[in-house]
């Protein structure tokens, strides 16, 4: 087996590419990630789409938190 496998080692975010040019304020960033924290918290451990699902959520809301926080510090 000697195709590209360079998609299978790419990161799964992307600051160029995934650079979102709306940046919540930081009440809805902080209520978007109580509300997918409360969904996620029922996953099912032992499976892996719930889990894969889960964590994806979680990365977005943490990144939107985060980017809200940055705004409102003036960084």
């Amino acid at each position: 087996m000697s195709g590209d496998t360079s998609a299978l080692h790419s990161p799964l975010y992307d600051p160029v590419a995934d650079h979102s040019p709306w940046t919540p304020s930081l009440d809805v960033a902080l209520n978007q990630a109580r509300r997918v924290l409360a969904e996620k918290a029922t996953a099912n451990i032992h499976d892996l789409d719930e889990m894969i699902r889960a964590a994806v959520g979680l990365e977005m809301r943490l990144r939107q938190l985060v980017a809200a926080l940055d705004k409102e510090a003036g960084r």
